[in-house]
C-alpha cells in the first residue's frame, strides 16, 4: 500500500500536478529522494518504485551458525528459560551476543517458546456434586469486617457439603489457625460424626511447606487420628462451593448480623445455628443418594486429645523437657528413667492445660521454671504475607527530615570531639 501511494505522487509529479517539495512532504522523503524516484518512474515505470530489497534476505539477518548454536544450547540447557533469561545465559556462559526478540523468534519458531498472545487461560470444567451427605465436606475460612464497625474484622470458618450445599458448621474466630479449627470441628464432629474427607486450600494450616512436606501439619494429624481423607485443591475454583458460600455470607451474614444486633464472637457462634437453619431451608439441595456417609465417633475418640496442638521433645538425662518457655519435670521413677532419650508428646489444650504422653500413658510432671517470653501477635496463615508486605513497605518509607537529623547533643559531641583531633594534630606538629 506504501508503493501504491508512493506511485500515485510520483505519477503527479511527473505530470506537473505537484511540486517536488510537496511531493517529498507527502512521502517523507527528501527533495533529492523524490528527484531519484522520478527518475526511476521515467525509466522503468510503475515497476521501478518497487522497493528493491523485496526478495533478497535482510543485510541484518542472524548468521545461520549463530542461530542453529544458540537454539542447540537452549534445548539442551536452557529448555524451561525465558527468552530474557536464556539470553542473558547465552551471553555471560557462552559468548553468543544476540538481542532478546531475536531470541524470542528463533525460540518461538522451533517450539521452545510459546508467546504470551497464544496461551490459552486455565480451564476449569464444573465436576459433578458428590452423591452422598458427608462424603466430601469443603473447609474454608474468610476474614472479613463481619461485624463491620462494631468490632475488628475476624475470621469466619465455613464447612459446606459438596453433595447438598448445605452449610454445617460456622465458626468466628479471631484468626484462621489450627487451634480454631479444632475447636470449630469439636462441634461438628459431635452433631453429624465424621466425614469422609475434607476438601480445603494449601494454606499452611493444612499443607506443610515443600521444606518439611514430610512433617504433617497439626490439622493433618487429628485428620489421620480421625480416618478423614485430607484433599488440598490446587485452586480456588476446584472448591468453588464453599468460595461461593462465603461471598454470600460476606453479603447475606453481614446483614443478618446488624438486624440481630450481634456485636461480639462469643453472642456470634451461638447465634450462628438460627441462621445456618434459615440458610440451608433456602440454599440446600437435595443429595442424588439418601445415605448418610457420615461415620459414628468411636468410643477410643478422645476428641478433646485428637483436637490439641500436639509437638514432641526429647527427655533429657535430667528427666526434664523444654517447650514454650516452660521447664517441665518428670518424677525420678525408674520407669520413666528408661525414657531418657526418647520423644514425648506435649499436648496442649485449649483450656490452658498441658499433658505428657509417651505410647498412650500419661506421665506425671510438675512445671519448675517459667521462663519470660515475649509477646507477638497471632496473626493466621492467610495473614502473614499481608503482615510482611505491611512492614516492608513502611520501611521503605522516607522519614521526615526532622528524625533524619541526628540530636543537638550528638552534634555537639561530634563537633568537640573534630576540635580536639585538630587541637592535637596542631601540637604534635609544634613539638617536631
Amino acid at each position: 500500500m506504501q508503493e501504491l501511494e508512493r506511485a500515485k505522487v510520483i505519477e503527479a509529479y511527473a505530470k506537473g500536478e505537484i511540486k517536488a517539495g510537496v511531493a517529498a512532504l507527502r512521502l517523507q522523503v527528501s527533495p533529492r529522494q523524490v528527484q531519484r524516484l522520478l527518475k526511476r518512474f521515467l525509466q522503468d515505470g510503475l515497476s521501478g518504485l518497487a522497493s528493491q530489497r523485496r526478495g533478497k534476505p535482510s543485510n541484518n539477518r542472524i548468521n545461520a551458525d549463530t542461530a542453529q548454536k544458540a537454539l542447540s544450547l537452549v534445548r539442551e540447557r536452557y529448555a524451561d528459560f525465558g527468552p530474557t533469561l536464556a539470553c542473558e545465559k547465552l551471553l555471560e556462559r557462552h559468548k553468543v551476543k544476540l538481542s532478546k526478540e531475536t531470541l524470542r523468534q528463533l525460540m518461538i519458531d522451533a517450539g521452545l517458546w510459546t508467546p504470551r498472545d497464544a496461551r490459552r487461560s486455565a480451564l476449569y470444567q464444573p465436576r459433578e456434586r458428590r452423591a452422598c451427605f458427608g462424603e466430601m465436606v469443603q473447609i474454608d475460612g474468610s476474614r472479613h469486617a463481619w461485624f463491620e464497625g462494631r468490632r475488628a474484622p475476624c475470621a469466619l470458618l465455613v464447612f459446606v457439603d459438596d453433595a447438598t450445599g448445605r452449610i454445617l458448621q460456622l465458626h468466628f474466630s479471631e484468626t484462621e489457625s489450627a487451634d480454631s479449627y479444632f475447636e470449630a470441628m469439636q462441634p461438628y464432629l459431635k452433631q453429624h460424626g465424621k466425614p469422609l474427607s475434607f476438601y480445603a486450600d494449601r494454606a499452611a494450616v493444612f499443607r506443610s511447606p515443600a521444606a518439611n512436606r514430610h512433617i504433617p501439619t497439626q490439622f493433618q494429624r487429628a485428620a489421620d487420628e480421625l480416618g478423614i481423607k485430607l484433599i488440598c485443591a490446587k485452586s480456588p475454583q476446584a472448591k468453588g462451593r464453599v468460595e461461593r458460600a462465603n461471598r454470600t455470607l460476606q453479603d447475606r451474614l453481614v446483614k443478618e448480623m446488624r438486624l440481630d444486633k450481634i456485636e461480639d464472637i462469643e453472642t456470634a457462634n451461638r447465634w450462628a445455628k438460627r441462621f445456618i437453619k434459615r440458610h440451608n431451608k433456602h440454599f440446600a439441595y437435595a443429595a442424588l443418594s439418601q445415605l448418610d456417609a457420615h461415620a459414628q465417633l468411636r468410643a477410643n475418640d478422645d476428641l478433646k486429645r485428637i483436637l490439641s496442638i500436639q509437638e514432641t521433645r526429647k527427655l533429657t538425662s535430667k528427666l526434664t523437657l523444654q517447650h514454650g518457655g516452660r521447664q517441665y519435670l518428670l518424677r525420678d521413677e525408674p520407669e520413666l528413667r528408661s525414657l531418657i532419650g526418647q520423644s514425648i508428646t506435649i499436648h496442649s489444650y485449649r483450656d490452658g492445660t498441658v499433658e505428657l504422653r509417651f505410647n498412650g500413658v500419661t506421665l506425671p510432671y510438675c512445671v519448675i521454671e517459667n521462663a519470660k517470653r515475649n509477646t507477638h501477635a497471632d496473626v493466621d496463615s492467610k495473614g502473614v504475607h499481608h503482615e510482611v508486605d505491611q512492614l516492608t513497605s513502611l520501611t521503605k518509607r522516607k522519614r521526615p527530615y526532622r528524625e533524619t537529623q541526628a540530636p543537638k547533643a550528638v552534634a555537639d559531641g561530634v563537633l568537640a570531639a573534630k576540635k580536639m583531633a585538630s587541637q592535637k594534630r596542631v601540637g604534635t606538629r609544634q613539638l617536631g
